[in-house]
């Protein structure tokens, strides 16, 4: 199956976003490729999120697909004994607490799509909502005014207030993007919210 029609003008208009963002951000914006502090850790992703991976994954030429598959088993093995789910789905299903524990004990475990060598993502293209926006101010609840933004700690270091809020992200894309992954649940049931090691069943496809 692919990735369903009606996730690319999420993609689209997210994309058209980032791209606004990082012209007005200027020198302030310090994300480059090799550039991987946020490519360790876990992290929940949606199960939409998690189709994207699978689907692009079962799309890349065999010995590159060979070597993100190693590093998925052996991120899962590793991950196993504290994953807060089903390890069968991949669903998470641990409480609050639960899944925070877990992300603090592996916030240095590099993520399976990153390549050692280049510290570039290895599935750049279909990476998750999460690892698109992060980096420039976003404001990850439009509806919250007080939350403030979240910015990648490395950027805008040198930035007064003003730069920080001429940069902001326009994240009226929340809304589609909550609608599109709701959909995807409805129609996909069992699924949910994961992590990118446990995004691909218990054992990748060979």
């Amino acid at each position: 199956m692919s990735v369903t029609p009606s996730a690319e003008p999420l993609l689209r208009i997210l994309d058209l976003a980032l791209a606004s963002s990082i012209e007005r951000s200027g020198p302030h914006l310090a994300c480059r490729p090799g550039c991987a502090q946020c490519c360790h850790g876990v992290f929940q992703i949606s199960a939409l999120d998690a189709h994207r991976l699978r689907e692009a994954l079962a799309a890349t030429e065999p010995s590159l697909k060979a070597r993100i598959e190693a590093r998925i088993e052996q991120a899962r093995t590793h991950l196993l004994p504290f994953f807060p789910g089903n390890p069968e789905t991949g669903v998470l299903s641990g409480d609050e607490q639960a899944i925070e524990l877990f992300e603090e004990w592996a916030h240095t475990d590099p993520c399976p799509m990153l390549d050692p060598k280049s510290q570039t993502c290895d599935l750049y293209a279909a990476r998750p909502i999460l690892c698109r926006t992060f980096g420039p101010p976003i404001r990850n609840d439009p509806s919250d005014l007080e939350a403030g933004l979240s910015i990648c700690e490395l950027c805008f270091t040198e930035a007064t207030e003003d730069e920080i809020a001429d940069a902001e992200v326009d994240s009226t894309f929340r809304l589609l993007q909550d609608t599109e992954e709701a959909e995807y649940e409805r129609a996909h049931p069992g699924t949910g919210s994961t992590v990118v090691a446990f995004a691909f069943g218990p054992k990748p496809a060979r």
